[in-house]
């Protein structure tokens, strides 16, 4: 079992799931078809669940376990996927019989968070098979358990206060931790490292307005309204500013988020991002294949010359960056978006004005980017009253 990507004839693609004789998986492809085309999900989202559902359809038949009625032992799919090395849990027959057989001090392969995204995966598949009677209902007690709502905030508990929920059966304990952010001289060490114009600007596209990988590598030319006012354009915003708009794109971008009220998104953007995408423009179009795209982002120097970059290569590029600049560490679009997020909170920015600039659906999806500088906790230390006031001067 592997994922498998599928192109229709369209050019819309998404992800599958293929046995050893390369052979779709009806049930799974149904459901990943339904993620994509009935959801309107991203083809990156079909890409993880398809890898979710083949580790699932992979351990099953492995172990000699019906995966319809397999759920009722996902503890021991937890163990499998903690312990199990590529080996054995990979894409290729494991030579033993792929069973794992952990014993004290054995250490762990995939981190609990990665585990609990894979059960999110195949729970969503699972109940997909009951909705569509591929999978007997009887699977639903085995994938959920009621449980009271004492430990739910109010706001949670809807206005019919029933005290009690559905809750997942088998669950992994995923430490609570905060993103890790770019410093501002990482990002100023990456911006250095650039060796063109296209890639400074990238740097400071995903550092300063905080932009996704897929965002960035689906931005066309006519998005950009770097200008004082863009009401010739048929835009009404003032200001430099971008639209991030939800497209089917032939390098597989996505915009994560599209507005139901908006034609699309847009993000007020700052001069050192202006002035950055000036020179990329100068620079691009000095090039023969420069004009050929209307992609913003492409490849000037490498294959295919002029084609749109991807997510993935903007991930690949702040990787090379990183190396060439020295850093301790590899610097990733997320660390970069958070950087953009904690920068707006130290420049007194408000939690809803960060979730609007970083395309939060919910408020509480901007505290894990909400990592205050050293420097600011130290002022806000220096800033607490002393007492001696209260004490009748000093002593």
């Amino acid at each position: 079992m592997r994922a498998f990507p599928v192109q229709l004839p369209s050019g819309v693609r998404y992800w599958t799931v293929v046995d050893d004789d390369l052979a779709v998986v009806p049930e799974a492809d149904a459901f990943l078809r339904h993620v994509r085309f009935g959801k309107d999900h991203a083809e990156l989202t079909t890409r993880t669940y398809a890898g979710h559902i083949a580790l699932y359809l992979r351990w099953c038949i492995r172990t000699g376990r019906n995966w319809r009625v397999a759920a009722e032992e996902l503890g021991l799919f937890v163990v499998w996927l903690k312990f199990g090395p590529k080996q054995v849990t990979g894409i290729d027959r494991p030579a033993s019989t792929g069973l794992v057989h952990p014993g004290p001090g054995a250490e762990p392969v995939r981190e609990p968070a990665r585990i609990q995204n894979v059960l999110t995966g195949v729970r969503q598949f699972l109940l997909h098979g009951i909705t569509a009677k591929a999978v007997p209902s009887s699977v639903m007690a085995q994938l959920y358990e009621v449980a009271d709502t004492w430990d739910l905030p109010e706001q949670a508990r809807g206005e019919e206060l029933t005290g009690y929920r559905m809750r997942p059966r088998h669950r992994v304990q995923v430490p609570r931790k905060k993103g890790e952010r770019a410093t501002d001289g990482e990002i100023v060490e990456l911006f250095l490292a650039a060796r063109n114009a296209r890639d400074r600007f990238v740097v400071l596209l995903l550092g300063r307005a905080g932009l996704r990988p897929g965002g960035a590598a689906g931005l066309r030319r006519e998005d950009m309204h770097f200008m004082p006012d863009s009401t010739a354009l048929g835009c009404p915003r003032k200001g430099s500013h971008l639209h991030t708009l939800r497209r089917d794109n032939p390098n597989g971008a996505w915009a994560k988020r599209q507005p139901a009220a908006a034609p699309g998104r847009w993000k007020p953007v700052d001069h050192l991002v202006v002035l950055a995408y000036d020179q990329y423009v100068l620079e691009r179009m000095a090039l023969p294949h420069g004009p050929a795209s209307d992609f913003v982002l492409v490849n000037l120097f490498a294959e295919p010359l002029g084609a749109p970059m991807t997510a993935d290569g903007i991930g690949e590029l702040l990787g090379r960056l990183s190396k060439r600049a020295g850093l301790s560490r590899r610097i990733t679009p997320r660390m970069l978006r958070r950087a953009a997020g904690s920068n707006l909170a130290d420049a007194g920015g408000g939690q809803d004005e960060i979730a609007a600039l970083l395309d939060h659906s919910r408020l509480s999806s901007s505290e894990p980017y909400l990592t205050p500088a050293p420097d600011r906790l130290r002022d806000a230390v220096n800033a607490v009253p002393s007492p001696r006031g209260l004490l009748g001067g000093a002593r």
